[in-house]
């Protein structure tokens, strides 16, 4: 459901019982990013997390996170962008309707995750220095 949320700590998104809550005050990308995020709540978080004091909290946040980074990125659609022939982070965030920075910090956590590079059916794909995909023949 969308409702203003921006009184409530800035929120944009909140999962609570089985249900979504979105924040309507945004662009239909960053909706997409925040409902994603919160499907990763959905999936992997317990309890109520809005304390990000908290250190077992910031890992659920964390964890909700790279949910949300499969599903509206993943390696894939890196890939899919590559063949669409999207040639910086803003055209592959606008192929993907993802916001530049969750594009951003999904690279980020995909780094963390694969290293340095990563391989995946006839594809390369390097994270360092920059983020390029190469067709391995």
């Amino acid at each position: 459901m969308e409702t203003d949320l921006s009184k409530i700590n800035g929120l944009k998104g909140l999962y609570y019982d089985s249900c979504i809550a979105i924040d309507k005050n945004m662009t239909q990308s960053e909706k997409g990013c925040v409902l994603a995020e919160e499907i990763g709540h959905h999936l992997t978080s317990i309890g109520d997390i809005l304390d990000q004091k908290i250190q077992d909290n910031q890992k659920q946040e964390y964890r909700a996170r790279k949910v949300a980074y499969d599903i509206k990125i993943g390696l894939v659609g890196i890939i899919n962008a590559f063949e669409a022939g999207c040639k910086d982070v803003y055209q592959i965030a606008e192929f993907l309707d993802v916001t530049k920075d969750f594009f951003e910090d999904a690279l980020s956590c995909y780094k963390s995750k694969y290293g340095i590079y990563t391989k995946l059916d006839n594809y390369i794909i390097y994270f360092y220095p920059t983020l390029n995909v190469g067709k391995i023949f």
